[in-house]
């Protein structure tokens, strides 16, 4: 394992230098799930939630996440994305709602956090929108799914 980046010599937190490195076309995938009580999961797929498009909503919500990523996470640098995409599956028998997002740019440091940032607040959403009826909801298997693009190994998370 390589040693941890966001740490200077001293042992203080500080922001990597990506001055150097060259820009390459870097891609993330992150995906994520919740979980929710039948009810719960008939009204955001039929639609008829009185809040609106639950997914439409959560949909542009995880999209936002992704450009204010560095605006959460202190030690991340901004990053101007060329594509995001967030995606959602509905799992019917198990009542749960799958969240992918993809982020893209040309640039020199990766978007693993923005995709995980867009899973994370696209599934936040869900919850804020439904949590009237639906307390119980969990979040959860938030991952990177891969990444690809700079000097680091592309990385596939084994099925």
């Amino acid at each position: 394992m390589s040693e941890l980046t966001h740490f200077d010599e001293a042992g203080n937190a500080h922001m990597v230098d990506v001055g150097d490195k060259s820009i390459t076309h870097r891609v993330a995938e992150a995906a994520g799930e919740i979980r929710m009580e039948p009810e719960t999961f008939a009204m955001v797929a039929a639609g008829t939630h009185k809040k609106g498009d639950v997914l439409g909503i959560a949909r542009v919500a995880g999209i936002m996440a992704t450009k204010r990523t560095s605006d959460l996470i202190p030690l991340c640098h901004p990053i101007g994305l060329t594509k995001v995409a967030v995606e959602f599956e509905l799992g019917h028998d198990a009542h749960v709602i799958h969240c992918w997002c993809r982020t893209e740019t040309r640039g020199q440091t990766g978007v693993e956090m923005e995709a995980l940032a867009g899973v994370q607040v696209a599934l936040l959403t869900i919850y804020d929108m439904c949590k009237a009826v639906d307390r119980g909801m969990v979040i959860d298997q938030v991952r990177l799914m891969a990444k690809s693009g700079g000097k680091s190994k592309d990385y596939i998370r084994p099925v």
